[in-house]
């Protein structure tokens, strides 16, 4: 395009100054649009309709046919030049005031260490089991109806049994159920850890209340499909409710515990333990501490 314009300004003494030839502009293409849009219009109203669109399209088509064929009608634009001064009145390069030291800062700075979030974790799953069976009483008579739900995620053969055995004893459902716990909540106790610092605010009412409910609300949505026996099973409002007593409680525990700074200030030499010179001090041989 750029060669085509070119060859186009070029008079017999040189280039012409000062102008351009671009397309001629038409309405051909309106036309064209309008005429199409009748045409279908005219299958929800009357065959007039689609028939006018037909007309008007290939009206349109003839016309802006005509625009570029044998020659292409141009128009000459005179070109108005501009010229750019960009200028910068900021002399030097800000950096962020946090961690100055630092040529790119992470955030956060500090951080909870995993010994908090497994710490937030077992507290959390301790007041959730609690909850959860204080429900199996009140409701189900027995604290073993929680815990051989629990189990029946997993296990399916916890939720062929009757009403009454649900409410009794298994050795392999409490197994199971112990397991599945004690594995999810170390794990979201470490979720806990990790995302509690990345709130500056209200870390317990983000994390602990907030981050349960939405928790509760998608595994409500998506255990109708994947299991509606056991959904059926559950009560939501205290599973809720647990939830949230799991997530203010694992909260509390690791806001609690003493932050450290994050290790992606550091170098890699550094958070690998290798010595490298410059920069970690080298160690002193026997001969030269003497």
């Amino acid at each position: 395009m750029a060669t085509h314009l070119a060859a186009k300004n070029m008079g017999p003494g040189g280039p012409v100054p000062g102008e351009i030839e671009v397309p001629a502009p038409t309405a051909w293409p309106i036309v064209l649009a309008l005429g199409t849009t009748l045409m279908f219009a005219g299958l929800l109203t009357s065959g007039s309709v689609s028939l006018l669109g037909i007309a008007l399209a290939a009206a349109g088509c003839a016309g802006w046919f005509r625009e570029v064929l044998p020659e292409e009608h141009e128009v000459a634009e005179p070109v108005v030049r501009e010229e750019l001064h960009i200028a910068t009145e900021q002399l030097v390069v800000d950096r962020l005031p946090v961690a100055p030291e630092l040529v790119r800062a992470w955030l956060p700075l500090k951080t909870y260490p995993i010994s908090a979030g497994v710490k937030g974790g077992w507290a959390g799953s301790v007041a959730m089991a609690v909850l959860a069976c204080t429900y199996g009483v009140l409701k189900a008579g027995s604290i073993w109806y929680p815990i051989n739900l629990l189990a029946a995620t997993v296990y399916g053969q916890s939720l062929k049994l009757g009403p009454a055995q649900l409410s009794s004893f298994h050795a392999d459902s409490f197994a199971m159920a112990v397991l599945l716990h004690g594995i999810g909540s170390t794990l979201v106790g470490l979720l806990y850890g990790a995302m509690l610092p990345m709130f500056p605010r209200r870390p317990i009412v983000l994390g602990g209340l907030i981050a349960p409910v939405l928790w509760s609300g998608l595994l409500y949505s998506i255990l109708n499909l994947l299991n509606p026996l056991l959904a059926s099973h559950i009560d939501w409002a205290w599973f809720m409710a647990s939830q949230v007593a799991f997530g203010v409680v694992a909260g509390v525990v690791v806001v609690r515990q003493e932050r450290v700074p994050t290790a992606e200030n550091l170098p890699f030499a550094v958070r690998a333990g290798v010595e490298t010179p410059g920069i970690m001090e080298e160690k002193r041989g026997k001969d030269e501490s003497r």
